[in-house]
This record gives structure tokens, C-alpha cells and sequence, in this order.
């Protein structure tokens, strides 16, 4: 309903009669015109249209203001980032492994923390090979942890419930830095519940990389070689690329056909294939 203003300058405006007016019928009302006036004031007159009807627009004294648009809050499918706030012995740690691992590759970075770590496996995933990427990681690990402890373990620790069950246990409190929180869970060995299985909700590594070639070449199949070798004990580690996550069961052989080992890499995240095309873009330009 629209409401249209003008001054009838007390002329063509006849009083109101006493008695009341007949009753229209239903179908009129809804185009019935009402015109009332009080002393001293213009005449208003009220006009009922409907919706299929055009009515004209108000007059232009009359200033329309529109209203501002709500905000729109953009979505995207990409998750969010995970952000740590690593401690003096996370630091610690996060120093000496990448330490080691640029020492054992021969490529140095002047980056700390995290991203000095990610930054060095980046260079030896980029300029070794399948092969030599596996060697360097191995050594990096023999350098970080010392012969002798590691033989001493390996004899006083035998494939065990007991020593499979230690091993999840060290790893979800000793290695979060370098995979993320974890937790212990159980899985069954020789039909009995062993509390054997770390699960990673989110592997900090692969997180910060983006890239399942360095996933599985430079964390699962050197450490998995390294704990057999070193401890004595298999472990089969088994990444869901999908969210992810990994699970570590200690006490189980990773498999001859492994599904991680046929899992494409993330085209559009994926840092070696970003870092790669940057550069080739600053060359090409």
C-alpha cells in the first residue's frame, strides 16, 4: 500500500455525511479510495493497489536511503591450518633433528625452528633421489640417536607386548613435536587387545608439507626400515591421506602391496610441486 501527498488548497473536498456509507462489495474495496481531512492540514489520500497492479513511485522530496549490504563471510573447502606453540624442549628436538638431517644431506638452511626442518627435507625431497632420499634420512637418524643406546634397548627390549606397548607409549610423549599430538590406541595381536597403536589426528609433517611423495619417502619408509633395524621391532605406519591422520602399529610388517605407495600427490598443495613452479615461472618472466 502506497501513500501519495498533495494540497488540495481547500477546494474539490466535500464534508463527510452523517449517516455511514453502504457497504461496498468485497471485489471494490480493495480499489476504494478514502480521503480525509483535518482543519489546517492537507488532504491525505490513501490508495489500495494489488501486487499485479502498478503503482507509481513516491514522490522524489521523499529521499530513499538503502541500506548497506551484510557482510559476506567466504568459505572455502580448505582446512584450516594447524598453528603449535612449540616449548624449550620442542624447540630443542625440532633444532637437533633438523641439524642432523641437513648435515647428512649436505644442504644447509639459515631457517629455525619448524620451518628449517621442513625447509631441508624440501631440498633433499627436490634434488635426491627415491633411493638416496631414504639413505640420507637413515643416517640422519643413526646421527640423532647414538649406536649404543639403541643397542642397548634393542637387547633388553625383544619383541614384546610389553616392549610394542613401551614403544607407543615413548612416541606419544616424546615425539609430538615432530608429528603432532597423538594418542595410544589398542588393536589386536594374536587375538589379545594390545594398547600397541599410536593414532595422529593430524600428522604436523605432512600438514606443513602438503605432499604424500615426502610423507611416505621421507617419514614412513625410513622410519619404519630405522625402528626394525635399530629396535628390533616391526612397525607398519599408515597415513590416511584423506584427513591426515596416521596410525603407528608396533608389533606389525608393513604390507608387500602398501596402498600409500599408489596414493597421488596433492596437485594443487602439494610444496615441492609449488616450490618448482614458482621457480619456473621467476625463470620463465
Amino acid at each position: 500500500m502506497l501513500l501519495a501527498a498533495h494540497h488540495a488548497h481547500g477546494a474539490g473536498v466535500r464534508p463527510a455525511a452523517a449517516s455511514s456509507p453502504p457497504s461496498l462489495p468485497k471485489q471494490q474495496r480493495s480499489r476504494c479510495g478514502y480521503t480525509r481531512r483535518e482543519r489546517g492540514l492537507p488532504a491525505v489520500r490513501a490508495v489500495m493497489a494489488g501486487p499485479h497492479q502498478n503503482v507509481a513511485p513516491p514522490p522524489a522530496s521523499r529521499k530513499m536511503v538503502a541500506a548497506p549490504p551484510s557482510p559476506v563471510r567466504e568459505t572455502t573447502t580448505t582446512t584450516t591450518t594447524t598453528v603449535y606453540r612449540d616449548n624449550w624442549f620442542d624447540k630443542l628436538a625440532i633444532g637437533y633433528l633438523s641439524r642432523n638431517l641437513q648435515e647428512a644431506s649436505g644442504l644447509k638452511n639459515g631457517k629455525d625452528g619448524y620451518e628449517g626442518l621442513i625447509e631441508a627435507a624440501l631440498a633433499i625431497s627436490g634434488l635426491f633421489k627415491v633411493d638416496q632420499q631414504w639413505q640420507t634420512v637413515a643416517t640422519a637418524l643413526e646421527r640423532a640417536f647414538p649406536s649404543y643406546i639403541l643397542t642397548m634397548i634393542k637387547v633388553m627390549m625383544p619383541p614384546s607386548r610389553f616392549s610394542r606397548e613401551y614403544f607407543a607409549a615413548f612416541t606419544t610423549i616424546f615425539f609430538p613435536w615432530l608429528v603432532g599430538p597423538c594418542e595410544v590406541r589398542e588393536s589386536e595381536v594374536d587375538g589379545k587387545k594390545e594398547k600397541n597403536v599410536v593414532y595422529i589426528p593430524k600428522c604436523r609433517f605432512l600438514e606443513s608439507t602438503n605432499c604424500v611423495g615426502m610423507c611416505t619417502n621421507l617419514c614412513k619408509i625410513p622410519c619404519q626400515t630405522f625402528i626394525q633395524d635399530s629396535l628390533g621391532t616391526a612397525v607398519y605406519m599408515s597415513p590416511n591421506f584423506e584427513d591426515m591422520s596416521c596410525e603407528m602399529i608396533f608389533g606389525q610388517q608393513p604390507p608387500e602391496d602398501d596402498p600409500a605407495l599408489k596414493q597421488p600427490c596433492f596437485r594443487t598443495k602439494c610444496k615441492p610441486v609449488l616450490k618448482h613452479l614458482n621457480r619456473f615461472n621467476q625463470i620463465s618472466n
